[in-house]
């Protein structure tokens, strides 16, 4: 990396990538497991560098790791003791590097550490409801030692990601202090509310004064909830906006499938772009092709 993140997101709208398990899904591996698609850091790490690649080419700027449900407690669950976890967790950020080296950029590239809510470990779809019967301080102490070992692999950025819960959000705040690395910080949200149900307006107010967070938005949504939730985020933070919404297909958890339409349209990015949203991207179901599009939409006018 050349340029600090903030600094580049001070100067221009950046590229994020898409989905990371449709891209590794796509390319025939078989994320049906508990940990998802940080299953492939011990099994085949070399895919990962792949899907990364495929964003980095495709114009993606900001790559996120395969971390999302990387966890002390869900690698011992599949019998990895703590040492190994901690090893697998820090060998994503590498992965991605590796991808960055190897995609042939000229520009500059940037690596995101990705941390999952805590309904991401359980794998039975509660990040997409919240409230999870734990205190503040309870979803702190999940969340620190993890993010201690993301932060020392040295990414360019944390992404806090897919927070149902403007409780999880504070613990994550918490829980980011002191790191020495920046973070982003990302709800997944249902109309103007998060998905536990609190008002836009309050989840973000919690942010707006954090000076670890260097950009505020949402993720994993269908794509017509971002138009709102980025001018409210603006509005309340002040900080940069990042917005990343999945396909507009709905995540049946029971069935483990995606139902419903598509409805990620690249040239609706250039009015998140207008009302605030610097850090652009798409999440599940996302791949590619869309987030070339995305890079397009936001290229400099000739």
């Amino acid at each position: 990396m050349s340029t600090d993140l903030a600094d580049a997101l001070a100067a221009r709208p950046l590229v994020l990538d898409g989905g990371l398990s449709n891209q590794l899904e796509a390319a025939g591996h078989d994320l049906s497991d508990a940990l998802w698609s940080a299953r492939l850091l011990d099994e085949c790490p070399e895919a990962v560098v792949d899907a990364h690649r495929a964003y980095y080419e495709a114009g993606a700027d900001v790559a996120i790791t395969a971390s999302y449900q990387a966890t002390f407690e869900g690698f011992a669950a599949r019998g990895t003791g703590r040492e190994r976890a901690a090893g697998l967790m820090a060998l994503s950020v590498e992965l991605a590097r590796t991808a960055a080296r190897g995609s042939g950029a000229a520009r500059p590239l940037w690596v995101a550490a990705s941390a999952g809510p805590y309904g991401a470990m359980l794998a039975d779809g509660s990040e997409y409801r919240g409230r999870y019967g734990l205190t503040v301080a309870e979803l702190e102490r999940f969340h620190r030692p993890r993010l201690e070992v993301l932060a020392a692999a040295r990414p360019d950025v944390l992404a806090l990601e897919t927070v149902p819960d403007a409780d999880e959000a504070a613990a994550l705040l918490r829980a980011v202090r002191g790191l020495g690395v920046p973070a982003w910080l990302s709800y997944t949200v249902a109309g103007g509310r998060t998905r536990a149900g609190q008002p836009l307006e309050e989840a973000f107010a919690l942010v707006a004064d954090a000076p670890e967070i260097i950009a505020v938005g949402v993720n994993c949504c269908v794509p017509a909830d971002v138009d709102h939730a980025v001018a409210v985020a603006a509005r309340v933070t002040g900080k940069p906006v990042v917005a990343y919404p999945n396909s507009g297909e709905t995540w049946d958890a029971t069935a483990r499938t995606w139902t419903g339409p598509a409805a990620f349209d690249a040239e609706r990015v250039r009015g998140w772009r207008a009302a605030g949203a610097r850090l652009i991207g798409g999440c599940c179901r996302v791949g590619p092709a869309a987030i070339g599009g995305v890079a397009r939409a936001l290229a400099p006018a000739p």
